[in-house]
């Protein structure tokens, strides 16, 4: 029983950082780099007709361009409730519309605002890190509580926090490639 309560806290220690690495490359996605890309307005909700709806089920989105997304608008009903939700998301995008389509635009970032980017992208990794820390103590308690309980022995307490400790450091190093690829997209000109 002592062994599988210990992997079942590794298990759950590695789902949790895992969901975290998740939802990480989530919100990467929606930073603006100057290159067009569907996820940075896929997160956009639309109020369509009194009900709250992600863009992605309103219109379908393509970047034909390097530089430009596009929105075919299923329901015509919808593009003013578009053009406005895509204004008021604070991405700095200008809609151009003709008739269901819906042009964006994507400007090039000047090099202050790169570099705000940058910051932005270190707090928002940081904040990972820290949930992923919060993970490993948490796992570390449930370790120390089965220990203490006599579930396992103070040798097989020490191993198991060291399996903790190095998948954290795992996490924590994939968090930082993320953000250093993700820094090198941004300050590319």
């Amino acid at each position: 029983m002592s062994a599988s309560s210990v992997d079942e806290v590794l298990n759950q220690h590695q789902e949790q950082c895992q969901s975290a690495i998740a939802a990480f490359k989530r919100e990467l996605q929606k930073v603006r780099t100057g290159r067009a890309s569907s996820g940075l307005v896929e997160g956009i909700v639309v109020d369509y007709y009194g009900s709250k709806t992600p863009l992605n089920s309103l219109a379908q989105i393509t970047t034909p361009e390097a530089r430009q997304i596009m929105l075919q608008v299923y329901d015509s009903g919808a593009v003013q409730a578009i053009e406005k939700a895509i204004q008021s998301s604070g991405l700095g995008l200008n809609p151009s519309t003709e008739g269901n389509l819906i042009r964006l635009n994507i400007p090039a970032l000047t090099e202050e605002s790169r570099r705000d980017m940058i910051k932005v992208l270190n707090k928002m990794a940081e904040d990972i890190r820290i949930g992923i820390r919060n993970h490993r103590r948490d796992a570390n308690d449930l370790i120390k509580s089965l220990e203490k309980d006599g579930d396992i022995t103070k040798d097989d307490s020490k191993k198991a926090m060291d399996k903790i400790q190095k998948q954290t450091d795992a996490y924590i190093d994939q968090v930082q490639t993320l953000l250093d690829g993700k820094e090198a997209e941004v300050m590319e000109v």
